[in-house]
């Protein structure tokens, strides 16, 4: 079965940084693409940024030149360092797995949620 551990998170003040981690373990032949996905309370959950795997790493255009993605392929992981953080920014940062169990079984999966929080 796979997991996604996250790690990082919590309060800071407009115009601080973050860094997120998610490391995922379990049963993996292959892994497609990584991402952070993020919900605010009453919105509904948007994709932060994703790493496609042999292939390009995309942001959400509130989030571009703020935000860097990046790959650890030797743990399963990625990172989201998350700089100029605004208020806005404010919300449960998930992340995201869609892989290959097997070769023929395909899973998606996700980690629990990190609270990040940008007080004005």
């Amino acid at each position: 079965q796979v997991q996604l551990v996250e790690s990082g998170g919590g309060l800071v003040q407009a115009g601080g940084s973050l860094r997120l981690s998610c490391v995922v373990s379990g049963s993996i032949f292959r892994i497609n693409s990584l991402a952070w996905y993020r919900q605010a309370p009453g919105k509904q959950r948007e994709l932060v940024a994703i790493s496609i795997t042999g292939g390009s790493t995309g942001y959400g255009d509130s989030v571009k030149g703020r935000f860097t993605l990046s790959r650890d392929d030797g743990k399963n992981g990625v990172d989201l360092q998350m700089n100029s953080l605004k208020p806005e920014d404010t919300a449960v940062y998930t992340c995201h797995a869609d892989l290959m169990e097997r070769r023929d079984h395909r899973v998606q999966s996700w980690g629990q949620g990190t609270q990040v929080t940008v007080s004005s």
